[in-house]
């Protein structure tokens, strides 16, 4: 049995699909959802962590960060829920390549466990791998992580935190086409495989000592 953690975004699936399609849906919605949901414990952190006295200003900070692509716990937390609420809604289907779907049940048909670790919050990996074009593909995947509960991604501790949660014999086969993504998880003693995706931002990166793949179905186990 081998532990099979995956990257979302240019591992299964676009991060076209990701940047434009969920960050359209999320930016006109940021106010009024937090207009609606306030009062919620959750929200009332998330505006602490932003440090905004009002909605607007909330809004002006969370539209940066989404313009510089800045992975803040704040902004990937109310993008979560609203895009979870999207999903359920039936207004949002996310994308995966299509060697993914077929690989993964394929992998958990024989037994092998997998998980995600992805910059997106838990609450938003979730429904993009139930509301598939595939079908539900999340009740094949066992653990969810993301920087709030297992560390930033390019952080070594990160990895060793995940490798604890999930224990079981062997080291875990981590798949990016992020490299610093991959140094991490190798310094954490993980197995790692590049994934190159034709069309994507790290189509070309250098991917360095780590073996590097063009679809899933070349993944040695």
């Amino acid at each position: 049995m081998t532990a099979i953690v995956l990257d979302i975004e240019g591992t299964t699936s676009s991060t076209e699909s990701v940047h434009v399609g969920l960050y359209a849906y999320a930016r006109p919605r940021l106010g009024p959802y937090l207009e609606a949901h306030r009062e919620e414990p959750a929200v009332r952190a998330v505006l602490a962590e932003i440090g905004a006295a009002t909605t607007e200003e909330a809004v002006k900070a969370l539209h940066a960060w989404m313009d510089g692509d800045v992975k803040a716990t704040p902004l990937k937390t109310l993008q979560g829920r609203i895009w979870a609420e999207g999903f359920a809604a039936g207004e949002l289907t996310s994308h995966f390549f299509p060697d993914v779907p077929p690989a993964l049940r394929a992998w958990h048909a024989a037994g092998h466990r997998l998980a995600v670790f992805s910059s997106g919050s838990v609450a938003s990996q979730r429904p993009w791998f139930a509301h598939s074009p595939y079908g539900d593909l999340s009740a094949l995947v066992g653990d969810w992580f993301d920087t709030v509960n297992a560390g930033p991604k390019r952080e070594a501790g990160s990895y060793a935190r995940i490798a604890a949660a999930l224990g079981g014999p062997g080291a875990p086969l981590f798949l990016s086409d992020v490299p610093a993504e991959l140094d991490a998880a190798a310094a954490a003693g993980w197995r790692t495989a590049g994934v190159r995706r034709p069309g994507e931002p790290n189509a070309t990166a250098p991917f360095g000592p780590h073996p590097v793949i063009a679809t899933f179905e070349e993944i040695d186990l």
